[in-house]
C-alpha cells in the first residue's frame, strides 16, 4: 500500500567567499539572526560572519554559546535565552554538536535555521536528526527532525584553518558510508527514497581516497584548496544527503520504518565505548574506520578490505585493535553492545554474536599482518608491493606507505 511522506533535502553554499551569500538567502526569514555555538566556532567565523551580511539588512543581535552538550537541557536554556527568543531565525554554528543542539530546539520550537560547519568531520549540519545525550555525557537517543536545516554555509577556509585531526576522523566516519548502506540495503524491498540513498552512498568513498591525505596535508597548513573542499562536500554534504535519504524512523506505523544508514562498522563504534580506555583517547570516525575493515571482513570482501587496510595505513587510521586501545578480550562485549542496537535489526542474513566476534578479530590479526609488511618493507618479488592472505588464505598485493 502506498502511503504520503514529505523529503526535506538540504541546500548549501561552498566557498572562501561563501558567505557573502548569506543576506539574499536567508532574507525570505526575516532579519534578526541570533548565533547558537562552540565558543571557538563563533570565535573563529565572527569576522567573516559580519563582513557576510555587511551592507545588509541582516543582523546577528547575539552570539550564544550551545552549553557545551547536545542535551535537552541545554535545548531549554537556549530557549529561554532572551536573544533567542528576539530572534527570527537561528545561526547554527560549530561541530555537530553545537549544531545538533541548534537544530534540536529550531525543530522543537519551529524558527528557521542555517547551519555554518567550521569542521569537516561530521554530516550533522545537513542532516535531519540530532545525537542527544545526558547531562553526564552519556548518550540519550536520537532526536528524528521533520527537515534539516534550510540552508548549509561551507567556508572552505574556516574549515581548513580547524584542526587537522578533526578532518582527519570526519575522513574516517564517511569513509563507512558506501560500505554500511549498500550492505545494509541488501535483501531489502528498496522504495524510491532509500534506493536514492544508496545511489548517493555508491560516490562517497571515491573522493576520500582520491583527495584524503591531500585534504589533511593543506589543513595542517591551513590552506583551503580544492582536495579540501572535496573532502569537506564528501564528509558534509553526501553523507548528510544519504542519512536523510535511508533513515525513516518512529513513524506511526512500525511497518514503515527502515535504518540502512549505518551499519556494522558503527556498531564497532558502540561496543567500543563501553571501553573508557578507547572512548577518551579515540575519535568517533577513528574507531569507525576500523569498523569499515571490521565489516568487510564479516561480508568477505577480502579485495576491498585490503584497499582499505592500505589507505588507512596511509593517513594514520587504525588497521588493529591495539591502534584504538582494544584488546582481543574486549571483542565479545563489543559484539554484545553491537546485537542491541538498531543497526543490527537490519544486518542482512541471520547476523550472529559470534559471527561478528569472529570478524573483529580477523581483521585485527590480518591488520597485524599488514603493519609487520609494512614496517619490513620487504616482499622478494620485485615489484615494490607487499603480499599478506586474506583470512582464507589468498594471497593479496598491498602498496606499503
Amino acid at each position: 500500500m502506498s502511503h504520503t511522506y514529505s523529503e526535506f533535502l538540504p541546500s548549501y553554499s561552498v566557498g572562501v567567499d561563501c558567505y557573502k551569500a548569506i543576506p539574499e538567502i536567508v532574507k525570505p526569514y526575516g532579519k534578526k539572526a541570533v548565533a547558537v555555538g562552540g565558543k571557538t566556532a563563533m570565535e573563529k567565523s565572527k569576522k567573516a560572519l559580519l563582513e557576510g551580511i555587511k551592507g545588509s539588512d541582516i543582523e546577528i543581535i547575539d552570539f550564544v554559546w550551545y552549553g557545551g552538550d547536545s542535551s535537552y537541557e541545554n535545548v531549554e536554556k537556549i530557549k529561554n535565552n532572551p536573544s533567542v527568543q528576539k530572534a527570527d531565525m537561528v545561526f547554527g554554528i560549530g561541530g555537530g554538536r553545537a549544531v545538533d543542539t541548534a537544530k534540536t530546539y529550531c525543530a522543537l520550537y519551529n524558527k528557521p535555521l542555517f547551519a555554518f560547519p567550521t569542521i569537516a568531520s561530521n554530516c550533522a549540519s545537513c542532516t535531519s536528526l540530532s545525537v542527544m545525550y545526558n547531562p553526564d555525557g552519556t548518550f540519550k537517543e536520537y532526536s528524528y527532525h521533520k527537515a534539516p536545516a534550510i540552508h548549509t554555509f561551507i567556508n572552505t577556509k574556516i574549515i581548513a584553518e580547524s584542526p587537522e585531526k578533526l578532518m582527519w576522523a570526519g575522513i574516517g566516519d564517511a569513509l563507512s558510508k558506501e560500505y554500511e548502506v549498500i550492505f545494509a540495503c541488501r535483501e531489502k524491498n528498496m522504495i524510491h527514497t532509500p534506493l536514492l540513498g544508496k545511489a548517493i552512498a555508491s560516490a562517497s568513498t571515491e573522493p576520500l581516497i582520491s583527495f584524503g591525505k591531500k585534504a589533511l596535508e593543506d589543513c595542517k597548513n591551513n590552506v583551503p584548496t580544492e582536495a579540501i573542499e572535496q573532502v569537506a562536500l564528501d564528509i558534509i554534504i553526501t553523507a548528510g544527503l544519504v542519512s536523510n535519504f535511508t533513515v525513516h524512523e518512529n513513524n506511526p506505523n512500525p511497518e514503515e520504518d527502515y535504518y540502512y544508514n549505518s551499519s556494522l562498522a558503527h556498531c564497532v563504534y558502540y561496543g567500543a565505548s563501553l571501553f573508557p580506555q578507547c572512548e577518551r583517547q579515540h575519535l568517533h570516525g577513528e574507531i569507525v574506520s576500523f569498523g569499515v575493515l571490521c565489516l568487510l571482513t564479516y561480508d568477505g570482501q577480502f579485495e576491498e578490505r585490503n584497499r582499505i587496510f592500505e589507505f588507512n595505513h596511509s593517513i594514520g587510521l587504525p588497521c588493529t585493535l591495539s591502534e584504538i586501545a582494544l584488546t582481543p578480550d574486549d571483542v565479545p562485549a563489543i559484539a554484545h553492545k553491537a546485537a542491541s542496537v538498531v543497526e543490527w535489526k537490519y544486518v542482512p542474513g541471520n547476523p550472529t554474536e559470534d559471527a561478528f566476534i569472529n570478524a573483529i578479530l580477523a581483521t585485527d590479526k590480518a591488520g597485524k599482518e599488514y603493519n609487520d609488511v609494512a614496517a619490513n618493507n620487504t616482499n622478494g618479488r620485485g615489484d615494490g608491493l607487499r603480499y599478506i592472505e586474506d583470512t582464507n588464505g589468498v594471497s593479496c598485493k598491498v602498496a606499503v606507505a
